[in-house]
């Protein structure tokens, strides 16, 4: 099943084989006796890679399942409840920048056994990677409804606005009446699509990605905020970003909204499947400490009048 499964993700043998770190005839083989056992053709092979036939497609959703039900019973019996083992962790970007080099520090600095194995990438892909077992727990923003994933909340980060000194200037003055719903769309820069700051911005403005004028696609919030420093439009930035920013943008500005302050809450998210283990809870106490002492260090940051 594991063989399948990096198959269907890789769409080629040769990718897939690497993947698993077996022979591609190997791989080739097993998926054979997958389809005699089945009783059914999974793939159809193509000149160059493979394509999912109905049945194959019906198996996959059905084994991610099992395998991560697979690793949910390797949990129950090792019975991790302190920072000990492996664990697979997923972070957005826009937080692992910032996060992670506290909480990767103490834990270096506590001397435990963990083994923490990290991923960043975007939010979709770390849930769907989360679902089929393929990382243990997330980094994230928490979900806003009700939710198969078990949910440990960590802290709630606020957003500043960001942008030249002098574009800030011209933002309508006095901090009463610095509202998200008041900001030129055709002045604000956004990260690509997919990204779940660039949809909470848009959400907190009351805007739709359409609505913006300037799309340029930026991936990281580095380049964003280097952009918006020299005047080209302004930008939101979550508070645990702000210390890092500004020290590598000397000529960012900041201004606070109006209350209440938009904000993101960031939590730890597993599986509601998995186990109950005291090491999550662990992990939690580590990126709320070091996210508490991010939002102290952002409260001291010198704001445009």
């Amino acid at each position: 099943m594991q063989y399948f499964v990096a198959l269907a993700e890789a769409g080629s043998f040769g990718s897939a084989a690497a993947q698993v770190f077996v022979t591609q005839p190997a791989l080739s083989q097993q998926i054979k006796e997958l389809e005699r056992d089945l009783g059914a053709v999974l793939v159809e092979r193509l000149p160059r890679g493979v394509r999912l036939t109905q049945a194959g497609k019906e198996a996959l959703g059905r084994m991610r399942t099992i395998l991560a039900d697979v690793q949910d019973l390797a949990s129950v019996v090792t019975k991790q409840d302190d920072l000990s083992g492996e664990l697979r962790l997923g972070v957005i970007p826009t937080v692992a920048p910032y996060l992670l080099p506290p909480v990767l520090s103490a834990l270096r600095a506590s001397e435990t056994p963990l083994q923490l194995r990290i991923r960043e990438a975007q939010t979709g892909k770390l849930l769907q990677d989360l679902e089929n077992g393929h990382l243990d727990a997330v980094i994230a923003v928490a979900p806003g409804g009700p939710s198969s994933l078990s949910v440990i909340p960590l802290f709630s980060d606020g957003f500043l606005l960001a942008g030249a000194a002098s574009d800030l200037a011209d933002v309508s003055q006095g901090p009463e009446a610095l509202r998200p719903t008041k900001l030129d769309p055709d002045r604000l820069l956004l990260l690509d699509e997919g990204h779940c700051l660039a949809d909470q911005a848009l959400d907190v403005c009351d805007l739709t990605r359409g609505q913006t004028r300037v799309d340029l696609g930026a991936s990281s919030l580095s380049t964003l905020c280097g952009l918006v420093a020299r005047g080209f439009g302004l930008t939101f930035l979550p508070e645990i970003a702000v210390n890092t920013e500004t020290q590598a943008q000397p000529d960012l500005a900041l201004r606070r909204f109006a209350a209440p302050q938009p904000e993101r809450t960031l939590a730890l998210l597993r599986r509601g499947t998995a186990p109950v283990e005291g090491r999550f809870e662990a992990l939690a106490d580590l990126f709320r400490q070091a996210g508490h002492d991010l939002l102290e260090q952002a409260k001291k940051a010198p704001l445009h009048p």
